[in-house]
């Protein structure tokens, strides 16, 4: 009697709780493109860009005329100082090589950091609109990979509208 009792309510459980869901969509990165407050973030990572490169450029820079100096004056120089200039030139070389590569990253982290408060406005106000309609769950249409969402769950526009961005 048990097992025949369990596996009913258990259906009756589920299909009371899935009756009482309400699930959403929002196309944040739409919303995101569309906040005045991205300029500001863009304007922010150009110039972060740009340091990064004067940075780049002054190391380049070094190296260049400290290769320029070692050819110059290598027929004067002893073993021991050739070895040490070029040890200097090597370590420049690969101080070079690591900045390139973590500069894209530097990037990408300067980028999420300005993106975050951004971001974090368009969750409250989600998450206000979310409760307040009633919506148990809210789906993000850029990462899902929907197949069908019926136009009247999207929430972008309503967040949109409570951001004061105009909609189309």
């Amino acid at each position: 009697m048990k097992q025949i009792l369990f596996p009913i309510l258990l259906l009756i459980f589920s299909a009371q709780v899935m009756a009482q869901s309400k699930v959403g969509t929002i196309d944040s990165e739409f919303i995101l493109s569309k906040m005045p407050e991205l300029t500001k973030v863009q304007d922010d990572l150009k110039a972060y860009n740009t340091k990064l490169e004067g940075e780049l450029k002054i190391k380049v820079d070094d190296y260049q005329a400290k290769v320029a100096d070692y050819q110059k004056n290598v027929a004067t120089m002893t073993e021991p100082m050739k070895k040490t200039k070029q040890e200097e030139i090597i370590n420049l070389e690969n101080d070079i090589a690591k900045f390139r590569q973590n500069g894209a990253q530097l990037v990408q982290i300067e980028q999420n950091k300005l993106l975050q408060p951004l971001y974090q406005k368009i969750g409250k106000v989600l998450e206000e609109t979310a409760k307040a309609e009633g919506y148990t769950q809210v789906l993000t249409i850029t990462s899902s990979g929907l197949a069908y969402i019926d136009p009247k769950f999207d929430l972008t526009k309503t967040v949109m509208t409570k951001l004061g961005i105009k909609t189309e």
